[in-house]
């Protein structure tokens, strides 16, 4: 049986029930401003929902533009989804 998400959001309680779903990928994309202080990777380092993956924006972003978190080329994104073990057959939440 295929997953499906019940809509654009998850619950915390539909996550418990679906967690180990082998094409269940969840993103924690958190991200903080500028010089604020632990990083968002450091908190996630720290803390995070079992199997979620870190979305880094900065890392993401086009970096041959100076303005920030620009979108990247289809291509680069595409690598980076597959970096993070996302697939055409993966099913994305976010809470």
């Amino acid at each position: 049986m295929s997953l499906s998400l019940p809509g654009s959001l998850v619950t915390t309680e539909w996550l418990a029930a679906h967690i180990d779903q082998p094409d269940l990928v969840i993103l924690d994309g958190s991200f903080k401003l500028p010089g604020a202080t632990p990083i968002a990777a450091d908190d996630f380092a720290a803390r995070h929902i079992p199997k979620a993956r870190f979305f880094d924006i900065d890392k993401i972003a086009d970096h041959e533009t100076s303005l920030p978190h620009m979108l990247p080329s289809p291509e680069a994104f595409e690598q980076y989804a597959a970096d993070l073990g996302i697939s055409s057959d993966s099913v994305v939440s976010r809470l």
